[in-house]
Formats: C-alpha cells, sequence, structure tokens
C-alpha cells in the first residue's frame, strides 16, 4: 500500500524574505543594535518588492528580532523575555475566553510556580527584599477602594516574590501568569470583603518568607491560590445557575 502523496505547498514571497533576513543577520553576525539593510537595499538584494519586504520586517519585529523605526534603518532588536512573554499575551487571552480546560490547567500551573518561589523566596530573602516586598504589600492596602488598581498591585506582590529568585525569566512568568488570569480574577477583589482577606493572605505569606521558612511559605501560597481558585469556580456556577 503506497502513501498519497503531499503535494508540496508554495510558500508566500514574505515568508522566503523572512528566512532570508534572518540568515543574513546569522551569515553577518549581526548583534542587537547593528543595521540592516535598509527596505531599497534588500529590495535589490532578494529581488523583490516593497510589500515582501515589509511584511517580512513586520514579522521579525513582533516576533522581537528586529527593531524598525520610521525613517532609520531597521537594527536588530535586543532580546528580551518580556517581549517573547508579550507576544503570546492576546492569543492566550483568546484562548482562556474559549477553552475551561486551558483555564484550570492554567491555574494549576500557577499555583505550582507561585508555591516554587514563595518557598525560593523564603531561601534568598533579604533585608531589601523583604523591604520591598512589605512596600508593595503597604501599596496594595491603601488601594482597597479602587479595585483595578487594587488588583494591579496585587500582581506586583507577586511579581517581587519571584523576584526573589534572582532569575528574571522567573519574575517575567509571574507577570505573565499574572496578567494572563487578571481578566477572570478581577471581579474577586470586587466582591465585599474579598480585598481584605486578600491582604491578609498576603501579609502571611510576607511573615513566613521573611522568618526563613520556605515550607511555610510554600504552603500559605498554595492556600491562597487554591482559596481564589474556588471562590471563582463557585462565583461562576452561581451565574451558570442564575442564567438556566
Amino acid at each position: 500500500m503506497t502513501s498519497q502523496p503531499v503535494p508540496i505547498r508554495r510558500r508566500k514571497l514574505a515568508d522566503e524574505v523572512h528566512d532570508r533576513i534572518i540568515s543574513y543577520i546569522q551569515a553577518n553576525g549581526l548583534k542587537p543594535g547593528d543595521p540592516l539593510p535598509s527596505e531599497r537595499e534588500l529590495m535589490n538584494l532578494y529581488e523583490v518588492g516593497r510589500p515582501a519586504i515589509r511584511e517580512a520586517m513586520q514579522n521579525l519585529q513582533w516576533m522581537g528580532m528586529v527593531r524598525v523605526r520610521q525613517g532609520e534603518r531597521p537594527t536588530v532588536a535586543e532580546p528580551s523575555i518580556e517581549t517573547l512573554v508579550g507576544q503570546m499575551a492576546q492569543s492566550m487571552q483568546h484562548l482562556l475566553a474559549h477553552s475551561t480546560t486551558t483555564m484550570e490547567h492554567l491555574k494549576g500551573a500557577r499555583v505550582a510556580f507561585e508555591t516554587a518561589m514563595a518557598s525560593a523566596a523564603a531561601r534568598n530573602r533579604t533585608e531589601a527584599d523583604i523591604a520591598a516586598l512589605r512596600e508593595a504589600l503597604e501599596k496594595q492596602a491603601a488601594l482597597k477602594a479602587e479595585p483595578d488598581r487594587f488588583l494591579r498591585q496585587d500582581g506586583e506582590f507577586h511579581r517581587r516574590i519571584a523576584k526573589m529568585s534572582g532569575n528574571p525569566i522567573f519574575e517575567s512568568l509571574s507577570a505573565a501568569l499574572f496578567n494572563w488570569l487578571a481578566h477572570f480574577h478581577v471581579d474577586f477583589v470586587r466582591m465585599p470583603g474579598n480585598e481584605e482577606l486578600t491582604l491578609e493572605e498576603h501579609r502571611s505569606i510576607l511573615d513566613a518568607i521573611a522568618a526563613g521558612d520556605s515550607e511555610a511559605a510554600a504552603n500559605r501560597m498554595r492556600d491562597h491560590l487554591n482559596r481564589a481558585n474556588k471562590l471563582y469556580h463557585q462565583k461562576h456556577l452561581n451565574l451558570q445557575a442564575m442564567s438556566a
């Protein structure tokens, strides 16, 4: 039995230009900040029109590989984990909005990640770290009457815990996980009395980190996030029942 032949798909011209520009960067050993050929030079080099060059450049810019400024030559971009994570934001929000399973998986991943970060923070803490974390919590406490700002400061508290790991990738991932879920969690902090409960749990986590108790810090973080997840689940069950 012979397999069916797979048809060869013709590539878009912009995709070919995209790959050739990457090869050009690699072959010439270009580094962040180094200039690339101008649009006109690329058109002549690859013998293609302006639309293909511009589409390829837009894709490379979106990927965080090149930097394009009006009236200037494009340059090789500085690599950034924030850029990479940011590229995923819209796709992740769309996925979360239409997939209950993905939502549950992401919440579970966040619990595991944040628990590990709290434990690491307790082991690696410095006086400066604790002071910064305490300041973040004090700012959040002052924003109880402003739900949107309260929520943003909630994310800052968690980001500072991840920052104590000393690994900038963990810090970026913490911010990304929080931001991806923030749209779905914003109603938590708007429930009467929930702001103070969140602050109490944050204070408990901070105390464990300050004491250097990694096990307690991990357990309190896990309890904090699981409580939020349960509230989210119950709230949406109630909404479904009301709309039935």
